[in-house]
């Protein structure tokens, strides 16, 4: 298994305080000369800074001491505020050798609260944290693509304890154990997903691999299908079948080519399940796929005939 050797986090008190104007200068100008400061200036009555502040605390943890923070509450910081034209709260600042260096107005979404500690930790000539776990994630998908999958289960799950709403690593962790045959894990991780990510792309396709998964277990023979379907050209239940053990066998191409010729054969039958079908392999294939592109182009040909 791959060590991400990515260090304990400092405690919560060193990353996270308050500040005051006696003591701005020590907890941000003086502190930043070493480690990035990110000030979060807020105020009790601000409805915003109730969500954003969380969000930022959570962010900077993340960072394991790349970067700090320091809450600044502007109605008893007034002179700080105005020195630095804090006009609109929640206003956040990064310090950097005692000047701000990047910063942004307003409530934003998490991705870019990551993205902007990443740029801070950049600028100060550190190593992002994104930039960590990305190199941790792009190993343990070839470990999976290698066929070591428990090695690339331990590794997703290594980069979730970083990062839990990582989607990329929740969707490895659940390939992982269709790799390993381990459905029912599968299953549970999936259904345990963070609520944030529950709907990302790469859930999207976990869920339809683990739903060609659960096809595959009960796929018949090949060849007795191939058989089924000469015997009787107009048997789409054979036809259908057909295509399910194509792909259980790994030749994904062909499963949608019998799928394709079912469609155009009778595109309503069993309430469109060619379609369905199709749509769930597209989704469990990756979006640049030469088969996927194909297949939609040809199913939308037939679609918009």
């Amino acid at each position: 298994m791959m060590d991400l050797n990515l260090g304990a986090a400092p405690a919560a008190d060193d990353l996270i305080k308050d500040s005051t104007e006696a003591t701005f200068m020590a907890d941000v100008v003086e502190a930043s000369q070493t480690v990035p400061v990110i000030v979060d200036f807020w105020a009790p009555w601000c409805g915003p800074c109730k969500t954003l502040g969380p969000q930022l605390e959570e962010a900077v943890r993340g960072a394991k001491g790349a970067v700090r923070m320091v809450k600044v509450n502007v109605d008893e910081a007034q002179m700080i505020a105005g020195q630095l034209q804090i006009q609109s709260i929640p206003t956040v600042y990064a310090f950097h050798k005692g000047q701000p260096v990047d910063g942004f107005q307003g409530a934003v979404p998490q991705s870019e609260i990551r993205a902007f500690i990443d740029r801070v930790v950049k600028a100060a000539g550190g190593e992002a944290p994104g930039d960590t776990l990305a190199e941790a994630i792009a190993a343990a998908e070839e470990m999976l693509n290698e066929g070591a999958a428990t090695d690339a289960a331990q590794t997703f799950a290594a980069i979730l304890g970083e990062d839990q709403n990582n989607a990329a690593a929740y969707a490895g962790l659940v390939r992982s154990h269709i790799a390993l045959g381990e459905l029912d894990q599968a299953e549970a991780i999936l259904n345990g997903a963070p609520a944030e990510i529950s709907k990302s792309p790469e859930l999207e396709a976990a869920h339809a691999q683990l739903e060609l998964a659960r096809q595959a277990e009960g796929a018949g023979p090949l060849d007795v299908l191939r058989s089924a379907v000469e015997a009787d050209p107009e048997d789409m239940q054979a036809r259908f079948d057909l295509a399910q053990a194509l792909h259980a066998s790994g030749d994904v191409e062909a499963a949608v080519d019998a799928l394709l010729d079912l469609f155009r054969r009778d595109r309503e039958w069993n309430d469109g399940a060619a379609k369905t079908q199709l749509f769930t392999i597209f989704e469990a294939l990756k979006p640049n796929d030469p088969i996927m592109l194909n297949g939609r182009r040809r199913l939308s040909s037939m679609i918009f005939a």
